[in-house]
């Protein structure tokens, strides 16, 4: 299993904390950086998932992310921060 402090978390609270809407929003920005695959079934990026942490819906990104693939690792911090969401161990610019 990873290593918490390897991963990005985008949680679906706002820095003041309310909860971000729409609630799917999670499953919506997954979709958003998958690919269709054969038979037109979703194939969800391997370094990016949802997850529910403390009844939070929240998006976890691989942190190597920002080296191998920085233009969709800045779309997914740029959503965060856009939308003024609460993300852990975002490294250091």
């Amino acid at each position: 299993m990873s290593d918490y402090n390897e991963k990005v978390i985008i949680k679906g609270l706002t820095r003041d904390g309310k909860r971000f809407r729409p609630s799917d929003w999670a499953q919506r920005l997954t979709n958003a950086v998958a690919s269709i695959g054969p038979n037109n079934r979703i194939i969800y990026h391997p370094n990016v998932s949802m997850a529910v942490i403390e009844g939070v819906s929240a998006v976890v990104i691989d942190r190597s992310m920002a080296a191998s693939d920085p233009r969709l690792f800045e779309f997914l911090i740029d959503f965060a921060r856009s939308n003024e969401l609460q993300v852990e161990n975002l490294p250091e610019d």
